[in-house]
């Protein structure tokens, strides 16, 4: 049987996760660009926050704790699934990958523009422009200080503007976020 302050702690996890898996699901996919794993990632990072809840509810800023986890974790399975890639590409020749139903055409470009930067100015710009997070939170969330995260942003900016050959890149992004949440709603 729990003690008073061990079901105050859960009341307060479960209303903290009732507040912020739908958004850090969302923080996942757009940083893996799997919808699959999202859900797996935001119920990791969550497990994660739950074993580690005295310290992560006594932090100045729990969200900005999260999104850290579930950016450390998302890194993580980039970077298993890029080795596991090379792996086959040693096997089997490289092959296009066709989408059936793709979703809209700008969503999909900016699904596979993002693919292309490389993590910390990828999570930059998805923190920034689809989120709307200032520098200050953004940089809390990943570890880095503001002036990375003004760097790593300009330059994943950038490079999206390029890729995509468009100045509106943000408003893509940040277009291309919101499609997801209500589709993710909607599930």
């Amino acid at each position: 049987m729990g003690t008073v302050v061990d079901d105050a702690a859960s009341v307060e996890f479960h209303a903290f996760f009732d507040r912020h898996y739908a958004e850090l699901a969302r923080l996942a996919h757009l940083l893996t660009g799997e919808a699959d794993a999202a859900d797996d990632l935001a119920a990791d990072a969550l497990l994660a926050l739950w074993n580690r809840w005295d310290r992560v509810r006594a932090a100045e800023h729990p969200v900005a704790y999260a999104r850290g986890v579930v950016a450390n974790l998302a890194r993580t399975r980039i970077r298993s699934a890029v080795r596991e890639r090379r792996r086959i590409a040693l096997f089997w020749s490289q092959r296009e990958e066709k989408t059936e139903n793709p979703d809209v055409a700008g969503v999909v470009d900016v699904q596979s523009a993002l693919r292309r930067l490389p993590f910390r100015k990828r999570a930059c710009v998805v923190l920034r422009h689809a989120f709307d997070l200032s520098e200050k939170d953004t940089a809390l969330a990943l570890g880095v200080s503001v002036g990375t995260v003004k760097s790593q942003t300009s330059k994943g900016m950038a490079e999206l503007q390029k890729l995509l050959g468009a100045q509106g890149a943000p408003l893509k992004v940040h277009a291309m976020a919101r499609t997801r949440e209500t589709s993710g709603r909607n599930r």
